[in-house]
């Protein structure tokens, strides 16, 4: 077939471009006539159509490439002109399609720029014929043409440049935008990948690329955020976690979408950013977040994922502490200097990435050794050897010696002494750092030895003083805790296990207690290993990672070792102590919290070993910081699972563990919440309590507050569809019930549905009395002892057994040995449903009693039940009534119950007076906790057996109970968190408010223990800031009771401003203080000096291991959104000034700053509620409505140079309007996607109503462009919706406006939308804007909209209908369709997505 085609296409074609003998004897004189020519073009073409009809469709392409082989297979020009006239007739009378035949040309070898007339001839062809050819076939010519162009060497004969500048022709033909062959969109893509940022395209081209390149520069500048590369995030363990924040981890660019020329800055790689995160505390999950490193890859060989950029940061980060070691005063670590904090994170930082192997150690050192160099640094030289010899001790067993070498290039660089080193005093715990370098040299000489290795290094001389003393210290057996001599040689021979033996077994045995000596622990029959001190902080410091590592390893094989053998006797108070205090060190995570978690408690609970495991969860819920919330999720489902075994159904262990739930769940932070119980979904009842209604009314409330403050819910009124939906209804199978309505008026709208339609019936008191007089009848009316028993404790019977315990004690004032047997018999678990149906009985009984006398009675009753029979604690019952959901006047009574329990009787009051009066919760600090601990529970037994009553029946019982070791609790530091909810059930209900004042004034000096005051004080002021706006009294009573509990243990200046202190505390109802702009100066300003790392800082310095918040950014945003949602001031008042604080000239805030004042007002105004944030879109709605904007005429230039914020800036010619889209950028930059998702909204029900002139149609794409990106990933909903919006709001401006001048910004825009984002999902609502637009709109957008060309106006160039009409781009990978054409061989026009770097 192949040959033949061949032939007939040669008689066809040869046969008109032969010549006679007599032409080509006198070439170039004979000429036909026009007539002639055109004749031979006719028959040519004739025989063609003819021999075209008869080929399959298949060989069209093999077809017209043999014609332009033919053809440039000609010498004569005058020939290949003729043929390409027969080309140029065939496209023109639509026999041969236009791209196949451009297509055939370009990609021909033969077009050669040395071959100027061939090159000449065949671009004009093109440009002749391109019209008629579909876009997509465009773009792929306008690839295959520049490639072409970029063969042409940089030096050629001017005499040819006329001929070559044909293909500049077709270039410019290309990206005439009147002419509108193909979007513009298309071309800057192809453009860009061949002449990336900064890259100057072809001497041929001139000037037309980069002019091109410039037209898109507003469409670039409408995609970016204002001043993007000066905003921070702060480190929150879970707050920063979103898409704003992500970093290529190659090149630590943002991931910018399209190939547009955006800012140069946008281009540069973020070290400020990684390098910023990298220094705060407990950042490491956001750094592995922000470059998408993944640690669970790296069990898998193939997945080392070596981050050398990460690496380069952790080196100038080193470099940094050398320098600030060198400038600080008072250089000494036992100060706890700023430095000595930063070398501290560091260790920990490094140790973390090495590990994971996101860095290399020996790269690293290298890279120090490189920048340290003829630096002269060497005062932290001892801190940079501890942090080296951290990663050195606890991994040379483990990798090659060769790895760890370049640190002696160090020593020789930071240790040029001579003579040799003093010894240190080794009653500091400096002294450990200073003998770093000797340690480090002691292990690579060990690993030498080990492996028979080559490369032994002598002992250096200045060292050999410090070599000698660890040497003579090991010879002296009997090692004291009094210095820090152990540390040292614990550090030194960590690999070496003959020598290790020794000062390890000391620590050890410190901590475990010899043999023999006993101590009492509180409750009866409770004897622990005699050691009571722990170690100190200051000496677990001093260990390196790896000995800290071997540490906690001998701690937690001993744990299993005494569970395992069912020890009668509990573990030593110093062990338990300190063990607590070495899970404080992320470095040893693996072996610490995880191991704990994971190992630890399963192995502990598979022993039956109930008194470790009791002392575990104490352990946890009064000794443990910043664990991440996984694991404590982890550790709730544990504990469910354990609530269901047989053998925890004991009064003490049963408390224990629904105790430690409610605090794990009433801890959850709001940003946590959604993340971690995803994880759930497929099993969500792992998660939740299959019989604990409160616990699950807990973490209800949890959801409800979660939800609100992370503006879950906002926009949407169901909770259809989302992660909630499965969590409540198992909830609502699991334990059924309802919410008063004052309570579920706070919760968000779509969880308010969800009850209301999900509503349980109640039973009535009615019901309720009759039962328990029923109940009552039985009781006096039996008289076999086993019967009673068995009817009142039987599985399922009624609980209405405290009910019954309630009226003996009312008629007759005791209670028999059966009632305390039957007590018994019915079992912990069981009882907490009679404790659930006594709270309802009791509100019934109060409310129906007729005051005076009989209230008297009930009240000493009740408290005798509590604290004389021991039959109920006084915290579960209280848990029990805040959980009940009464209305109306009940509710009241209910709350009134909690008050009398709380304050009427001394024996609550006291007990908290004593125990905020003797301790203190720095317990990191103290080393007689033991002491202090046994007196309060001398003083103030627990009995949780009902040992009152035992006393008090006829004849007395025996305690026989045995109690499990309790270390940490009481009733006090258990009843916090059932305070923090009855604290937010007085707030829900009006006419309380008094009575909540009260129980402040008494009891608020528990928050003196809160794990976390500062959190639940702004949690509570937000969740309820609806509920408080009024009631200002209240809100600081609030705040005064919870900040004056912590004022001896935290330094002045901690939290609220002194201005606050003085004017905001002590404010009168009849003369409110209203702040002025300088207050609200000094508030942002405070935060801004935080996060530029000021020094000294505005808050003072402190361990972040113990801290509330895991850095001080964090608790810098956190307190001052607690003091501004405690002003009296309405919350829109106090927004209008945080934005005022920018938006007016302050003397206090400084020019040359401002993007940082910015990102702090951003990252305040989003974390407060809504009223406080919502008043910048009435700001925008002004800037829309100012003259600026509503004339075009105003304001003469062009109004992307009026909208470039930072170069108005820099040049002192900003407006009003660029201020305001520079703050909204970053407070839409900081918010959370709840508050972004009101954004559809405000555009289409307040914006688009006001858009009129060109100016505000790009104000509102400059505003909202940037952040598509991220309604994409997580709310597409909202994309679609604003994709729409910005269409209408065109098309309102095309109605209004005679003149459009900036077209094609507006089209490269909406072009931009449709293939990063939305691809065809809008195409029908945008199809009917499109189709009303003028017609140079419409011809600009008609790619949009698939349509044939739409009959425009006359300018536009003829072209053919592109045939493509049917492409379609799903809207998940939307992406600029790359070419698909190469030059040397043609393919079809599919549609590819592009990849976006």
């Amino acid at each position: 077939m192949a040959l033949s085609m061949e032939t007939q296409l040669q008689s066809i074609f040869e046969d008109v471009v032969k010549t006679e003998m007599i032409e080509e004897a006198f070439a170039g004189m004979f000429m036909d006539t026009p007539e002639d020519e055109r004749t031979k073009l006719i028959s040519c073409l004739g025989a063609f159509r003819q021999y075209w009809g008869t080929l399959p469709q298949e060989s069209h392409d093999q077809c017209v490439q043999w014609i332009v082989r033919f053809t440039h297979s000609q010498h004569s020009p005058k020939r290949i002109s003729f043929l390409y006239d027969c080309l140029a007739m065939a496209v023109e009378t639509s026999l041969l399609p236009p791209r196949m035949v451009c297509v055939a040309l370009i990609s021909s070898d033969s077009l050669e720029w040395e071959r100027s007339q061939l090159w000449a001839l065949t671009f004009k062809l093109i440009r002749k014929i391109i019209g008629g050819v579909d876009y997509k076939g465009v773009r792929d010519l306008l690839k295959a043409v520049l490639d072409k162009i970029q063969s042409i060497p940089t030096t050629v004969s001017s005499a040819v440049v006329q001929q070559l500048l044909v293909a500049r022709e077709v270039v410019e033909y290309i990206l005439d935008r009147n002419a509108c062959l193909l979007p513009a969109y298309f071309a800057i893509t192809e453009i860009r990948k061949l002449y990336p940022e900064g890259q100057l395209s072809h001497w041929l081209l001139g000037s037309l690329i980069s002019d091109f390149v410039d037209s898109f520069r507003p469409t670039s500048r409408i995609n970016s955020i204002c001043g993007r590369c000066s905003l921070l995030p702060v480190v929150n363990n879970s707050g920063a976690i979103c898409n704003s924040w992500k970093l290529d981890p190659n090149t630590l660019r943002f991931p910018l979408r399209g190939m547009l020329p955006y800012d140069k800055d946008l281009f540069e790689p973020q070290t400020g950013l990684l390098r910023y995160v990298l220094e705060q505390p407990y950042s490491r999950e956001m750094v592995c977040n922000m470059l998408g490193l993944n640690k669970q890859t790296l069990n898998i060989a193939q997945h080392k994922q070596r981050c050398p950029v990460l690496e380069e940061q952790l080196v100038d980060l080193v470099v940094y502490a050398m320098e600030r070691s060198e400038t600080e005063e008072h250089f000494d670590a036992d100060v706890g200097g700023t430095s000595q904090l930063l070398w501290q994170h560091l260790s920990s930082q490094l140790i973390f990435f090495v590990l994971f192997q996101f860095a290399s150690f020996p790269h690293m050192v290298l890279s120090l050794h490189q920048k340290l160099a003829g630096r002269g640094l060497i005062k932290g030289r001892d801190h940079l050897m501890w942090v080296l010899l951290q990663f050195i001790s606890g991994s040379i067993q483990k990798n090659a010696l060769a790895d760890f070498l370049p640190v002696m290039k160090l020593f020789d660089l930071l240790y040029p002494e001579k003579e040799c080193i003093p010894v240190p005093d080794i009653n500091k715990p400096q002294s450990t750092h200073s003998f770093a370098m000797t340690c480090i040299w002691i292990h690579l000489n060990r690993k030498a030895q080990n492996d028979n290795s080559k490369l032994q290094i002598p002992i250096p001389h200045s060292l050999k003083l410090h070599h000698e003393f660890l040497q003579q210290s090991l010879r002296n057996k009997s090692l004291g805790m009094l210095d820090y001599k152990i540390a040292l040689l614990c550090n030194a021979y960590s690999t070496n296990s003959e020598c290790f033996t020794l000062p390890m077994g000391v620590l050890v045995e410190t901590i475990y207690g010899n043999g023999s000596m006993r101590i009492n622990l509180p409750g009866t029959n409770c004897t622990a290993s005699g050691s009571v001190s722990p170690l100190p902080m200051n000496l677990l410091d001093s260990l390196t990672v790896h000995a800290k590592m071997s540490l906690i390893h001998s701690i937690a094989t001993r744990v299993i070792k005494l569970a395992h053998a069912k020890s009668s006797i509990a573990l030593a108070p110093a062990l338990v102590e300190t063990y607590s205090r070495l899970l404080v060190y992320m470095e040893i995570e693996s072996l610490g919290i995880k191991g704990f978690i994971s190992q630890l408690l399963p192995n502990v609970f598979k022993s039956h070993a109930w008194g470790i495991l009791h002392t575990l969860l104490e352990m946890f819920s009064y000794r443990m910081h910043h664990i991440q919330p996984h694991y404590r999720v982890q550790l709730l489902s544990h504990l469910h699972s354990l609530a269901a075994v047989p053998q925890t159904n004991q009064n003490q262990l049963h408390l224990c563990v629904e105790s430690t739930a409610l605090r794990l769940i009433t801890a959850l932070g709001s940003s946590e919440v959604q993340p971690q119980f995803t994880r759930f979904l497929n099993d969500p009842k792992t998660v939740l309590s299959a019989e604990s209604e409160e616990l699950n009314r807990a973490l209800i409330l949890t959801l409800a507050r979660a939800t609100h403050i992370t503006d879950f819910f906002t926009g949407s009124d169901s909770i259809q569809g989302t992660w909630c939906k499965d969590i409540l209804q198992t909830i609502m199978t699991f334990t059924p019930h309802n919410w008063a309505s004052h309570t579920l008026s706070c919760f968000p709208a779509p969880l308010q549905a969800f009850f209301k339609q999900n509503n349980v019936p109640q039973e009535s008191r009615f019901n309720l009395k009759k039962n328990v007089e029923e109940e009552y009848r039985k009781w006096k009316s039996m008289s076999n002892e086993n019967d009673i028993i068995t009817h009142f404790s039987l599985q399922g019977s009624p609980p209405l057994f405290l009910c019954l315990l309630w009226k003996m004690l009312l008629e007759t004032d005791h209670i028999n040995q059966i009632g305390f047997r039957v007590l018994e018999r019915i079992g912990a678990r069981a009882l907490v449903a009679h404790v659930r149906t006594f709270a309802d009985f009791l509100v019934y009984e109060f409310s129906t009693s007729a005051g005076g006398q009989q209230l008297n009675k009930c009240i000493e009753i009740l408290n005798d039940m509590v604290w004389k029979y021991n039959i109920v604690t006084l915290d579960r019952l209280i848990l029990c009534l805040a959980m009940r959901s009464h209305e109306g006047n009940e509710a009241q009574v209910c709350y009134f119950i909690i008050q009398l329990l709380l304050l009427k009787p001394n024996d609550f009051r006291n007990r908290v007076n004593d125990f905020v009066k003797e301790n203190a919760p720095e317990h990191w600090l103290q080393n007689d906790w033991h002491s202090k601990h046994m007196s309060y529970h001398k003083k103030y037994p627990e009995k949780l057996y009902f040992e009152g009553l035992a006393d008090q029946v006829n004849p007395p019982m025996q305690h026989t109970s045995q109690y499990l070791p309790i270390y940490f609790g009481n009733v006090c530091l258990r009843f916090l968190p059932v305070f923090d909810i009855v604290i937010h059930r007085f707030l829900e209900l009006i006419p309380v408010s008094k009575s909540l004042e009260t129980l402040l004034d008494h009891l608020g000096g528990l928050y003196k223990f809160h794990d976390r005051p500062v959190t639940y004080l702004y949690n509570t002021l937000h969740y309820y800031e609806r509920h408080l706006r009024e009631r200002t009294s209240l809100k600081r009573k609030l705040v005064h009771a919870i900040m004056s509990s912590l004022k001896d243990n935290r330094t002045p200046g901690w939290c609220l401003s002194e201005t606050y202190i003085k004017f905001g505390m002590s404010a009168r109802e009849d003369n409110v203080w209203i702040p002025d702009d300088t207050y609200y100066c000094k508030l942002i300003g405070r935060l801004v000096d935080t996060m530029a790392g000021k020094s000294p800082g505005p808050f003072p310095n402190c361990d972040w291991r113990f801290n509330e918040f895991p850095n001080p950014a964090a608790h810098a945003l956190h307190v001052t959104c607690v003091e501004l949602m405690a002003l009296t001031v309405p919350g829109k008042d106090v927004g209008n000034a945080l934005l005022n604080v920018v938006l007016r000239s302050q003397p206090l805030v400084p020019r040359e700053n401002i993007t940082a004042w910015m990102n702090a007002i951003g990252l305040v105004i989003t974390a407060l509620p809504e009223p406080y944030w919502i008043v910048l879109h009435d700001r925008i709605v002004s800037v829309m409505g100012s003259p600026t904007l509503t004339t075009e005429t105003a304001w003469a230039g062009c109004p992307f140079a009026l909208l470039d914020f930072t170069a108005c800036h820099q040049s002192y010619s900003e407006m009003n309007c660029s201020y305001v889209l520079a703050l909204a950028h970053a407070v839409w930059h900081h918010s959370s996607i709840g508050q972004l998702s009101l954004i559809p909204k405000f555009l289409s029900e307040t914006l688009k109503p006001v858009v009129q002139t060109e100016f505000q149609l790009l104000y509102v794409y400059h505003l909202v462009g940037p952040f598509l990106q991220r309604f994409q990933q997580e709310r597409t909903r909202c994309m679609l919706e604003i994709g729409v919006a910005f269409y209408e709001m065109l098309q309102a401006v095309d109605q209004h406006s005679q003149h459009l001048h900036f077209m094609d910004p507006i089209c490269d825009f909406l072009y931009h939308i449709k293939y990063m984002y939305t691809g065809d999902s809008v195409k029908e609502q945008v199809e009917k804007i499109i189709m009303t637009l003028r017609p140079a709109m419409k011809l600009r957008l008609r790619f949009i909209t698939h349509s044939s060309k739409i009959e425009t106006s006359s300018a536009a160039p003829p072209s053919s209908s592109s045939s493509s009409s049917t492409t379609t781009t799903s809207s998940a990978s939307a992406q600029p369709p790359t070419s698909s054409i190469s030059v040397s061989s043609p393919s079809s026009t599919q549609h590819t997505p592009m990849s976006v770097g």
